[in-house]
């Protein structure tokens, strides 16, 4: 099982009541720490840990479970319950509360938690009670220090559903207003998409602050480690329409890490209306997210609608001190996925805003094959231009909104709304060589206030191959226009990176469109 396969009932199955979360990701071994247990605690000392902690080699301890644990069989591990009474919080008047989620499985190796009230941590020992368990497999006595997998917190609004959890390496995922679950967030990604296994830090032990009456935040902090490094990290959660949640990141390496990825987001793709490779299914579409949106450090915006690609894919956007990047999921139309169970439409989108300079690097953008929507196959973050070295602090600090749509837009200027694409041509007359058709469709901005006799054009440019038939002209049903070319891309077979805007004079109208085409073989290039 690779560890960004997604098991949908497999979280669902501790509470009834509880929201779906759609991927499962593999915990590795955390090392508990009990010095700091019932000390004072702040963030300067867990950046001095974590930095201390780097001096010494990596530790792994995965799969040091009582065997019970390691060899449960699936339907034993889902007739492990939390029980609701014993929530953190629960006989307070916080308007959080925190439910833990139980080792074995998937989940192999301990996450030591801790419960910090007024600057004093005292670690949360595994406490058999708080679970009901009505599987057939003896689980035997297990032993006080056996830690937790991980937790998920509720918010006043309604204790059933879930706010935000954290489970499994170092993911972790959130809610906006509709309360659906859907891609996830990351700690660090250490060589995504590159050749060569890729490393998965985990988060080896949580803090979680008592929230003080009357709060509408909650604070929690995490360490990372793995072979490569360790980290100190600082989350600030505020629930709302969209949920913000602020993040600061102090990494500490122990060997040099050249492919770093900050602030990765993943998600999944499998179908959509421009790419149908895996259309076998009944619905039109499936996916978590249908586009990357990039807000570059001069200020444009862009476009790259996602794909699933016949073969790995490395997409990277280059830039100094971006202002924002996230995967959206921007077709919110029911009848687009005819999902009534686990409602695309409602997936939140996710925007990363830095709140500090990122330097140069870039946005970089993996597109991995899947044949199902099991499979968290998308992946976006920011890669810093130059390694990151042993002995060294590295300090990010940034914000992650999660709700129906990214908090910013191009100011003036129409979005996409849709990519479709399909082969090229003349209606109704012979094909003499391939092509292939792109329609893409632009709303908002100033669109909707331009006249019949608008001069709008669409500027295309090509890594290569020829552009024609190209046009743009108002389509009323969105309120804005479609502009459509085609590509001839010759006879390689090699990728054609194409970006498009529309412009009315010198005046740009709309954010920029980026697209990667990989032409088929010549032997799959049918006229019809």
């Amino acid at each position: 099982m690779d560890r960004r396969t997604l098991v949908k009932t497999l979280i669902s199955g501790f509470g009834a009541s509880s929201l779906p979360l759609t991927s499962l990701v593999w915990a590795q071994k955390t090392e508990s720490d009990g010095s700091n247990s019932n000390a004072t605690f702040n963030y300067a000392w867990l950046k001095g840990y974590a930095r201390e902690l780097a001096a010494q080699p990596f530790i792994s301890h995965e799969g040091e479970l009582p065997q019970s644990l390691r060899q449960i069989s699936w339907d034993d591990y889902q007739a492990i319950r939390f029980r609701k009474d014993h929530a953190l919080w629960a006989d307070s008047e916080s308007a959080f509360q925190a439910q833990l989620f139980h080792l074995g499985l998937y989940f192999q190796s301990p996450v030591t938690l801790y419960e910090v009230i007024d600057g004093k941590a005292t670690e949360l020992r595994y406490n058999p009670e708080f679970f009901d368990y009505e599987g057939e497999q003896p689980l035997g006595d297990l032993p006080g220090n056996l830690g937790y997998a991980g937790f998920r917190l509720h918010y006043q609004t309604n204790f059933s559903l879930d706010l935000a959890a954290f489970l499994g390496a170092s993911y972790f995922r959130a809610v906006g207003s509709e309360m659906q679950y859907g891609m996830s967030a990351r700690g660090l990604a250490i060589d995504t998409g590159v050749n060569g296994e890729e490393e998965f830090p985990r988060f080896s032990a949580f803090w979680l602050e008592r929230p003080q009456p009357g709060s509408q935040v909650i604070r929690v902090w995490a360490l990372l480690d793995s072979p490569s490094t360790t980290g100190a990290y600082a989350f600030v959660l505020d629930p709302g329409r969209n949920m913000v949640m602020d993040v600061d990141v102090a990494l500490y390496p122990r060997t040099e890490i050249k492919r770093a990825g900050i602030a990765p987001l993943t998600s999944m793709y499998q179908v959509g209306e421009n790419d149908q490779r895996m259309d076998y299914d009944w619905r039109p579409e499936i996916h978590d997210s249908d586009g990357l949106a990039i807000l570059s450090g001069n200020g444009e915006w862009l476009w790259r609608p996602l794909e699933n690609p016949a073969h790995l894919r490395f997409n990277s956007f280059i830039d100094n001190n971006p202002r924002g990047f996230g995967l959206l999921q921007r077709d919110r139309d029911f009848d687009h996925y005819q999902d009534d169970g686990v409602f695309y439409e409602r997936r939140p989108s996710v925007w990363v805003e830095p709140k500090n300079q990122w330097g140069r690097g870039s946005i970089d953008l993996v597109e991995i094959p899947t044949v199902d929507e099991t499979f968290d196959n998308i992946v976006a973050f920011w890669h810093p231009q130059q390694a990151l070295k042993p002995g060294q602090e590295y300090l990010f600090s940034y914000r992650l909104h999660w709700g129906e749509g990214a908090p910013v837009n191009p100011r003036e200027l129409a979005t996409v709304q849709a990519t479709r694409t399909g082969l090229g041509g003349v209606i109704g007359q012979k094909r003499e060589y391939f092509s292939w058709r792109f329609a893409v469709d632009f709303a908002g901005g100033v669109l909707e206030m331009l006249g019949d006799n608008a001069e709008v054009e669409a500027v295309i440019s090509v890594s290569r191959g020829e552009v024609e038939i190209t046009s743009a002209r108002p389509l009323s049903a969105i309120n804005g226009y479609r502009a459509m070319f085609d590509l001839v891309p010759g006879d390689s077979e090699e990728p054609i990176n194409i970006r498009m805007f529309l412009r009315l004079g010198q005046e740009p109208l709309t954010e920029t469109w980026v697209y990667q085409y990989t032409p088929p073989p010549a032997s799959s290039r049918k006229l019809y």
